[in-house]
């Protein structure tokens, strides 16, 4: 038996999805964003359940990934992006795997290796509208597409921007950014480059402005269950996919003044009754839960005492009486009517749910739920 596992419903998975789905129009289709092992949800299993509900393209960030998916059978576009290296250009146009674009020089390799297949590689031209990270800036556009021009084996399938602060309450940074993209658009169109997909609508942007749709947009941490901020205009009904569990491995009373865990950072201030639990950050629960944190054990909340350790923690059970070893202990998820969800553990350590995700979907011991393909694994 595993000492603590993670369990992802992918029932939670497919409903927020449709959530997103039911936000654009039927002209919009959806690109899923699976990056970083669908932010620690598992990428094939993940990429499976969607693909069987429509998302058109994929979305990740590293050329392996894309390969990864493709040898597991995933058919679908799939979007790289922040592009590829040169030693990736000939099977990225072998596999139909679309680079994020936005250097000439990776044009021009693509090219090369396209015209030595004797066909064309499909690309997404990438535009800084403010994010401030990868892009062409709008002032180089116009003579970076007229270097594309001269490439005749690279085809522009899409282009694309990205929001900076479409999940703050705030939209008129937003709005300058839509309006640099519309621009952009405009160019492409002056220069007679026709474009199967613009997009440019992350979470934040499907949800809340629905005018940046275009014919794509890129949910991404929707899909995992958590809002993208709590300033959304237009919240959705999601459902959290991840769950952190383990099991009590130990019970046992601590007299009063007794110090607990590295440091002595806490010491019992009256009789208690301590469960040690096989959890740490080596398993992604961050030590800044220390003395502040909490898990449920039947049904109610036992808070975090003393620091978390690398594989364990402790917790005061001395409200949950009946708490004994074996119990199952929910560190992230549901139990009973009570609910810890990843922003309630990101706000306590001054992050954000994706970083919980990530760093709690690394355990090896993952279990896939309710699979709709029969292929979770």
């Amino acid at each position: 038996m595993a000492l603590n596992w993670v369990e992802i419903d992918l029932a939670a998975l497919r409903h927020n999805f449709q959530q997103a789905k039911d936000r654009v129009s039927k002209d919009t289709a959806l690109l899923a964003v699976v990056k970083s092992d669908a932010y620690g949800h598992g990428m094939v299993p993940v990429a499976r359940e969607l693909a069987a509900m429509g998302a058109r393209f994929f979305g990740v960030s590293k050329f392996w990934e894309a390969m990864a998916l493709r040898e597991a059978g995933i058919t679908q576009p799939i979007l790289v992006l922040v592009g590829i290296e040169p030693a990736d250009a000939e099977e990225a146009v072998r596999q139909g795997i679309r680079p994020a674009l936005y250097r000439l020089d990776h044009a021009e390799m693509l090219n090369d290796a396209a015209r030595r297949m004797q066909t064309k590689a499909k690309v997404h031209v990438k535009v800084d509208t403010g994010m401030g990270r990868l892009g062409v800036p709008p002032g180089s556009l116009e003579s970076f597409l007229e270097g594309l021009w001269r490439l005749p084996h690279v085809e522009v399938e899409g282009v694309f921007s990205h929001f900076a602060t479409a999940d703050e309450r705030d939209k008129s940074y937003s709005a300058l950014q839509m309006e640099r993209f519309s621009q952009a658009l405009d160019l492409f169109r002056r220069k007679r480059i026709p474009l199967t997909y613009a997009h440019m609508a992350n979470s934040a942007g499907t949800l809340d402005l629905p005018g940046a749709h275009h014919q794509l947009v890129r949910p991404g941490i929707m899909l995992y269950g958590s809002p993208p901020s709590s300033d959304l205009h237009h919240p959705a009904d999601l459902k959290p996919v991840m769950s952190l569990k383990a099991r009590v491995v130990q019970v046992k009373s601590v007299p009063q003044g007794h110090p607990i865990g590295y440091g002595r950072t806490f010491t019992t201030p009256h009789a208690m009754r301590i469960a040690t639990v096989p959890v740490g950050y080596d398993d992604g629960l961050p030590r800044l839960l220390s003395n502040k944190g909490s898990v449920l054990i039947r049904g109610r909340r036992a808070p975090i005492v003393g620091r978390v350790s690398m594989n364990m923690i402790t917790v005061d059970v001395s409200a949950v009486p009946d708490a004994h070893e074996d119990d199952e202990v929910v560190v992230l998820g549901s139990q009973g009517t009570e609910r810890i969800t990843a922003d309630e553990i990101a706000s306590l350590c001054g992050t954000i749910s994706y970083e919980i995700y990530c760093s709690m979907g690394k355990n090896p011991q993952r279990v896939f739920l309710n699979a709709s393909t029969g292929l979770a694994s």
